[in-house]
């Protein structure tokens, strides 16, 4: 089986979702987390700050927006 990280856990610091400081869209848990990214969810702006960094250092940033899944 691939390992893969936990769907459910910040991919910087490895908080759990529903977790004691982690951020959620709009303040609210059922909206889900307020920053992502295509490789995991994560916790805080302080963690999609450093992820952010790190890809820029990788050479992995996206360089166009993702394709709108409505458009025709």
């Amino acid at each position: 089986m691939l390992a893969r990280p936990d769907a459910y856990r910040c991919i910087e610091c490895g908080l759990p979702y529903r977790a004691e400081g982690f951020c959620y869209h709009e303040g609210r848990l059922e909206h889900g987390a307020a920053y992502w990214s295509d490789r995991g969810i994560l916790c805080s702006p302080q963690c999609s700050l450093a992820h952010h960094r790190k890809r820029a250092a990788e050479g992995t940033l996206r360089q166009e927006p993702a394709p709108d899944p409505f458009g025709f």
